[in-house]
């Protein structure tokens, strides 16, 4: 193409930096040419404007695109779509597997369709950071790291053998081994370069560092100013085949950051208000973007953490301007030579904040004054339900009722109609100044007794049993992890130690992290709390907690308890963190430590002691709680960018273990028809190279009716897999002793296991079988219960089409692809909500799944359904994106009910992917009708 198609704006311009040039595409220029004001746009904005004029002609970027998104304003959002081309993608393993089996089953869909395989090959850089797949099984003691990390390479061998393939079969993929760390946070501390260069005909381009992840919280990189948000595995897919993430201009919420965090709060209690605020403004499928001089009194792993929780307050992404603070952090982790280019090539395209920038115009512009934040927790099953740390007795005694259904007699032994608690002083508190009590004066009638190591303990509801240090949104700060550790030296200087019944665990988010709590002199004290490094990734925040002793989980279950678990960690939706659970809490890393030690949720540390020191008179939280200049000072003297540069400086072959794995060769992946970890799924059995027509759904059956914030976890299997259920009975049957099932995500590549475990969540709720939890529906129309699984396999030998009702939010959480892909193959073809998570929506059109929403006002209640309706989905012949249908559901006593749903397919390039039956064969397609092999 000449140069007159690809740069109609002249924004082609060079940059010295250094001594070097490098090409750039001039914002500065494009307003020039325009007119536009683009000193007014979010710089969010700014980032997607710039990929847009740099890839104008490219076939899917217009030059009348690049002018409507320069002249972007509030009332034009969400108006038109775009083609955004992130520059790379990153991949964790669970997530990440199934993509590259879905990327090997292409390469023979390919051949199949009289294609080459070699088509099928990324074309932007892939990062895969093996990091979901260690599980807590030793905790406790020196050796629980080197046990964990052998039992992880003995459970996911034929995964890992997998993966060496993919590395050297694939171009521009890379595999950071296991053992290193979660992938987030290696992406903050060493992938990620702000601004990336590419050599392209010969010359140096240099442009923003974006990418997409197929886990959610890959929007921890947005504190670095870096934007990126999670997709679905299968959008990840079409990222690196060449494809752009068709999506709508973005409507853009701005949050002013004003003052200065107060001494003895944290970055966990800040991003736990920003998740409340942001929640409760409603911010799903939107950017986020902070502005203000606040900003600059938050460090880089501050903005890191708020950005990291961007799921957790529903919005695409947590975005943080590049600064001072940016190229200060750079710099901190041993990245000085990007520095200088970052600086200049985000001063150069007006991209560069200071506390003097004009606050960009938004959609919509919060405030929050971080001096008002106070110390706080989240739970007990919701990221966005804060509680702040004073009012987590009150707060937990509510959800015994409200949550869990257990009446609470609040009264004490005297039948007074108040609480008691023994004050500071020793003496009991007047009702009036204290209406709260101890917890044994209220839950001793529900106590169970532990035997442990020859030690016996009382169990309550609200003991934690789980207090782990886990997690990218914590982990990647040293302020809090350093906290952590000072408590830990402080709490053991006194005597004090954790409960004997609480498993504690510490899994740093990269080696980095052991290296400087080292240097400060704490990880000695972390490991006399419990807290030993148990393994570098994802543990307990996706529920790889391992399993409690069968002592605590037979308590529990004979005494019917509700004990809890406190992490600091991002997710604690019920069922998620470990099955004998049920109160699950998000809190900074110094109050895992310190909850470890109280051993109960069922506690106010204003008032009531964490335990007794060695001389024998009560420790508070306030005697340990360590100071601001505590933690800066130990900061100061062990976090080094000399650090960072060991600990990365040999990232992907420092693994020996992996190292030794033997590698297959090969384009094409050789098949195990025997394994239980690695299949070629089913997804393209039939296909042609002709896109079939589009039909109406005919006598569809209910498969589930659910209710509102239904999960991602409660849709995809996660988690351990039981015996008894269809996942773990297909595994018997093919030689898996239960020990060695290991987990719902360690089998991502083996769709025999996913599809069983689809909607098998053991708190999933459906209307269709009132009062019993887990996954179970009626099949119609016999009204016989069995398991989804059971009842979808049927329902697929009758030729019966499923949809399933869902309330609001439907598909909350983690980016998880399996959530769609079991939908599908599961037989559901629509999915009628109130509304959805964004990922999740977007992984069923993916898939070949209609989303539906219900009109505003109506839901599966009002309009009188219960699911044993028969249903049909009229008007998808002439399907348009934000259409009207119309669905008639007949009753069992012959009667019709009509009623409308809206569409949620949001654009044109998303309607393509649905009439291909989904995004994977819409790329097949066309990969099959070009000519020569594509050139990664």
């Amino acid at each position: 193409m000449s140069d007159a198609l690809t740069d109609p704006f002249g924004a082609r311009a060079p940059l010295n930096v250094g001594g070097k040039q490098y090409i750039i595409y001039r914002l500065s220029e494009l307003a020039a040419r325009t007119g536009a004001d683009l000193s007014t746009l979010p710089f969010s904005v700014k980032v997607v404007l710039e990929a847009l004029l740099r890839n104008i002609g490219d076939g899917f970027t217009t030059e009348a695109d690049v002018r409507a998104m320069a002249s972007w304003t509030p009332g034009s959002a969400g108006k038109r779509e775009i083609a955004f081309k992130p520059a790379r993608v990153l991949m964790q393993d669970f997530t990440g597997v199934p993509a590259v089996v879905d990327l090997a089953a292409m390469r023979n869909a390919m051949e199949q369709l009289g294609g080459d395989p070699a088509r099928i090959n990324p074309l932007s850089q892939a990062d895969l950071v093996i990091d979901h797949s260690v599980q807590v099984d030793a905790f406790g003691n020196g050796m629980a790291l080197q046990i964990n990390a052998q039992l992880e390479f003995e459970r996911n061998r034929e995964r890992y053998e997998f993966l060496r393939w993919g590395q050297q079969s694939f171009s521009n993929f890379s595999v950071v081994p296991p053992a290193t760390g979660i992938c987030h946070q290696v992406n903050l501390e060493y992938l990620a370069q702000v601004v990336l260069t590419k050599t392209i005909d010969g010359e140096t381009v240099a442009m923003p560092d974006t990418l997409v992840g197929t886990d959610s919280h890959t929007t921890m990189i947005n504190g670095l100013g870096v934007l990126g948000w999670g997709v679905g595995g299968i959008e990840a897919e079409a990222v690196l085949l060449g494809q752009p993430l068709a999506q709508l201009t973005p409507e853009v919420i701005g949050v002013k950051l004003t003052g200065t965090l107060k001494p003895g709060t944290t970055a966990t209690d800040l991003v736990l208000r920003v998740t409340e605020m942001l929640r409760k403004q409603g911010v799903v499928d939107k950017f986020v973007e902070f502005c203000g001089a606040g900003l600059s009194a938050l460090s880089l792993a501050d903005r890191a953490t708020i950005a990291d929780m961007a799921p957790e307050y529903g919005a695409t992404c947590g975005f943080f301007p590049v600064d001072e603070e940016t190229l200060r952090y750079l710099r901190g982790t041993g990245r000085d030579g990007v520095a200088p280019l970052v600086e200049a090539y985000c001063k150069a395209q007006g991209m560069f904040r200071t506390d003097d920038t004009p606050i960009p115009t938004f959609n919509t512009l919060l405030e929050l004054d971080l001096s008002t934040i106070e110390p706080g927790m989240a739970g007990p099953r919701r990221p966005q339900d804060r509680v702040p740390l004073n009012d987590l007795k009150r707060s937990f005694w509510q959800a015994m009722k409200t949550t869990f259904g257990r009446e609470v007699n609040t009264n004490d032994a005297a039948g007074r109609g108040y609480i008691r608690w023994m004050g500071e002083s020793g003496n009991e508190a007047e009702p009036e100044q204290a209406p709260v009590v101890s917890r044994y004066d209220i839950y001793k009638q529900n106590a169970a007794t532990v035997t442990l190591d020859g030690t016996t303990s009382t169990l309550t509801h609200g003991a934690t049993v789980i207090a782990a240090i886990t997690s990218c949104t914590n982990t990647s700060n040293p302020s809090v992890m350093i906290a952590a550790g000072l408590l830990a030296k402080k709490a053991a200087a006194r005597g004090l130690k954790p409960q004997p019944y609480v498993k504690t665990s510490m899994a740093p988010g990269s080696r980095v992290v052991t290296e400087y709590l080292k240097k400060a002199d704490l990880l000695d004290d972390l490991d006399a709390m419990g807290f030993n490094v148990v393994g570098y990734g994802c543990t307990t925040c996706i529920g790889n907690s391992g399993p409690v002793a069968d002592e605590i989980a037979a308590a529990v279950k004979d005494s019917n308890l509700v004990v809890s678990a406190v992490l600091s960690g991002n997710r604690n939706f019920e069922g998620r963190i470990n099955p004998v659970v049920r109160a699950n809490y998000l809190a900074s890393p110094p109050l895992v430590v310190a909850f470890a030690i109280a051993g109960t949720v069922d506690i106010d540390m204003r008032y009531e002691p964490l335990g007794t020191g060695s001389d024998g008179k009560p420790v508070y939280l306030a005697d340990i709680w360590p100071t601001q200049e505590e933690v800066q000072a130990a900061m100061a003297n062990s976090v080094t960018a000399e650090l960072f540069r060991e600990q990365y400086g040999n990232v992907f072959t420092g693994n020996e273990d992996w190292n030794q794995i033997p590698v297959a060769g090969g384009a094409l992946y050789a098949w195990n028809d025997s394994s239980t970890y690695i299949q070629n799924p089913p997804y393209f059995v039939g296909m042609t190279r002709e896109v079939p027509a589009l039909r109406s759904i005919v006598g569809a059956r209910a498969l589930a009716v659910l209710g509102d914030s239904v999960t991602t976890d409660h849709i995809s299997p996660a988690g351990s897999i039981a015996k008894d259920s269809p996942a773990g009975r297909y595994l018997v049957e093919n030689g898996v002793q239960p020990k060695d099932f290991n987990s719902y995500g360690a089998r991502r590549g083996n769709h025999e296991v996913m599809m069983r475990g689809t909607f098998a969540n053991i708190r999933l709720k459906n209307a269709m079988v009132p009062g019993v939890e887990g996954g179970y529906t009626v099949y119609l129309p016999s009204g016989e219960q069995m398991s989804i699984y059971d009842a979808a396999m049927r329902y697929q030998t009758d030729s019966t089409p499923l949809v399933v009702l869902a309330g609001k939010e439907y598909g909350t959480g983690s980016s998880r692809d399996w959530a769609a892909k079991g939908t599908f193959l599961l037989g559901v073809r629509a999915v009628i909500a109130e509304s959805f998570e964004r990922i999740h929506r977007s992984n069923l059109v993916g898939m070949g799944v209609l989303p539906l929403t219900f009109m505003n006002g109506q839901n599966a209640a009002s309009l009188g359904l219960n699911g044993t309706e028969t249903f049909t989905i009229e008007g998808i012949e002439d399907l348009r994106p934000g259409q009207e249908l119309t669905v008639r559901a007949e009753r069992t006593d012959g009667t019709t009910l009509s009623f409308p749903a809206r569409v949620r397919i949001n654009s044109e390039g998303e309607l393509a992917y649905y009439r291909n039956g989904g995004i994977l064969h819409y790329v097949l397609r066309n990969l099959a009708a070009q000519g020569e092999p594509v050139s990664a």
